[in-house]
Formats: C-alpha cells, structure tokens, sequence
C-alpha cells in the first residue's frame, strides 16, 4: 500500500515537473504564469531559494514572484523544542523582508527540518557529514517539520505540518552513491524524497508527501482560502 502510494506520488511529481519545464526559459525572477491561473487578492511572492517550493508552488496555478534576499540569519535560540524551530526560522526570515515589503504583496517564507531521536538534521556541511545522516536515517522512521509563514502589511499567517518518513536498511554502497551523484548539500537530512533515494529507500511515509519536499501544498492552499487570499 505504501509502495502504491509513493510511486503515485513520484508519478504526479515528475509529470507536473516536465510540464512546468516544457518549453519554459526563465528571464529574471517571476514564475512563468500558468495557462489558467488562480486570482488572487495579493501579489504572491516566494521568498525561497528552493527550486523544489517553486515547483510545488506552480502547482497550485498560482501566479508568483520569487525574491530573495541573501545571508539571512537562520540560527535559533537555544532551549527551543525542534518542532518549533521551522516556525522560528520562518517568522525571521519574514522579518527580513517587511522593509522593502508593497502593501499589495503576500510573502511566503518556510524552513523544513529533520528530526531524529530529538536530534535536527539540517543541511549537511560536506561529503562525510551527508553520509553519517544518511547512516543514522537508515532502517528507521524520522520526522520531516514543514512550516510556512504567510505575511501581508495587514496580518501575519503560520502553520507547520508533520510528516513521518520511514527509511528501509540502506547499503554503504546506495549513500555513497547517492551522496556522489546527487549531491544533497542543500536538503535538510542529506535527502530529497523525489530524488533515487526515496525511489529505493523509503518503505512508507505517514502525512504529505509535498512536506517532505519542502512545501506542504494542500495546506498552503487551504490556508490562502481561509485568509481570503483567493478570489
């Protein structure tokens, strides 16, 4: 059933990504507009570096901007509980946006960790230490916190969403493998769910899929219709 479920999930991901990337060159930072696109009340801008957000944002058919600001302070203050900290990180990567912010725009900022045994797995600072993730991820069940910050000039917006990752025993060879050839420096835990490791190595997943990547879509969306953002 989780195989079933996952490979659905690849399938809808990589057909969506193709689609996006069919016939699509990039001048400057907007996002390409959808053919039917959502209205919606503010100017969207995503405020990430991720390609993997700004796919899944494209997704939702909504028309975007990405901005970014660069060397924004990610730390947090000691004592904080891990499943708080994206919601931390989110909040202060917002701040650094409200200077220059329209009064006509939404921001979306977001910050994903994982979480193992109370311990946060953040982006891997080289080779070794995205090997030494990989090898305490394998064969166990991990945490993978998502949480997103939506801000206007009139109100601020924030929800995180959980989901359980469970990875099978994974071989020296398949991280070593996976670490050369795919290079997961910029994810949070040395992987990316849509990338070969989670083709061989997840057995099963418990909540959004999306989350894992990055973005917990359905419940961005829900949230933009709960704060009247989409017309």
């Amino acid at each position: 059933m989780a195989d079933n479920y996952l490979e659905k999930q690849f399938a809808a991901y990589e057909a969506r990504k193709a689609a996006l990337k069919k016939g699509h060159k990039r001048t400057g930072t907007a996002a390409k507009p959808a053919t039917n696109t959502l209205p919606t009340r503010h100017k969207i801008i995503l405020a990430s570096a991720s390609p993997r957000r700004r796919e899944l944002l494209k997704g939702l058919n909504l028309n975007f901007e990405v901005r970014l600001i660069p060397d924004i302070n990610e730390s947090h203050p000691a004592g904080l509980a891990p499943e708080e900290i994206p919601c931390f990180i989110a909040r202060e990567k917002a701040k650094a946006y409200l200077p220059d912010m329209k009064p006509d725009e939404l921001i979306i900022t977001a910050d994903t960790i994982v979480i193992l045994d109370g311990d946060i797995l953040e982006k891997p600072k080289d080779r070794d230490d995205a090997i030494r993730m990989l090898h305490r991820l394998s064969g166990r069940k991990h945490k993978v916190v998502t949480a997103v910050v939506l801000t206007s000039r009139e109100r601020q917006n924030e929800f995180s969403v959980t989901s359980v990752v469970d990875f099978a025993e994974l071989s020296d060879q398949e991280i070593t493998f996976y670490v050369d050839t795919y290079k997961p420096f910029d994810k949070a835990g040395a992987y990316g769910i849509q990338e070969w490791i989670g083709y061989i190595g997840v057995r099963g997943i418990e909540g959004s899929f999306y989350n894992v990547m990055g973005l917990p879509v359905q419940r961005l969306y829900q949230e933009l219709e709960t704060m009247g953002e989409l017309l």
